[in-house]
């Protein structure tokens, strides 16, 4: 069975919802604080059990797919025809979104990463020899902000997908239709209206 542009497409958005999902779901069961305990030279801090880490790290993993899914959209021979990845490139707007997908899908994965690992941390170290008597946590709305950079990271893989196919649709003259605007003198008669 071949791999056509709508299983590619389908990827790319489930893994790019999955990771926005998980996320979200992460920042609503991050907990405010811990709860600390004194002694005389220490707080340690008891964090109730959530899913946290877990769904973060799960959200940083579906995030990777659907990034890998979307480079695959873009170098992949769709009907077995390959096109130079010059030719790709000299599509501006294409040039222009896949930056941005990038940009956006590394930004999406570090704070994701970020706001995983530092609620990991807190966790594992729970020990702290300043008694000052909060519990910390991540950052509030890093998982939220991450998720919906990993939403708009996957749309704009889309974008990029859709901007290839026309890339390749140029290069391999595959439009039908011929060129935009072109207009047969024929078409119309004397009065400037269209045949009947």
């Amino acid at each position: 069975m071949a791999i056509r542009t709508a299983h590619i497409s389908l990827a790319v958005a489930a893994f790019g919802a999955l990771s926005f999902v998980l996320g979200v779901i992460a920042e609503n069961k991050k907990p405010e604080s811990g709860i600390p305990i004194t002694r005389k030279d220490a707080v340690i801090c008891m964090y109730p059990s959530d899913p946290t880490v877990v769904l973060g790290s799960l959200s940083v993993v579906a995030l990777f797919l659907s990034t890998c899914f979307g480079l695959v959209s873009i170098f992949y021979p769709y009907n077995g025809k390959s096109v130079p990845q010059e030719a790709l490139f000299q599509s501006t707007a294409l040039v222009v979104f896949l930056a941005i997908a990038v940009g956006v899908s590394a930004l999406a994965e570090g704070m994701m990463m970020w706001a995983s690992i530092t609620e990991g941390l807190h966790i594992a170290r729970n020990v702290h020899h300043i008694v000052d008597g909060e519990c910390p946590t991540a950052k509030t709305g890093l998982f939220g902000g991450a998720a919906f950079l990993a939403l708009d990271a996957s749309l704009f893989w889309l974008i990029c997908q859709m901007l290839t196919l026309n890339a390749r649709a140029d290069y391999l003259d595959e439009d039908p239709k011929g060129q935009y605007g072109q207009v047969l003198a024929t078409d119309y008669d004397a009065n400037g209206k269209g045949r009947v």
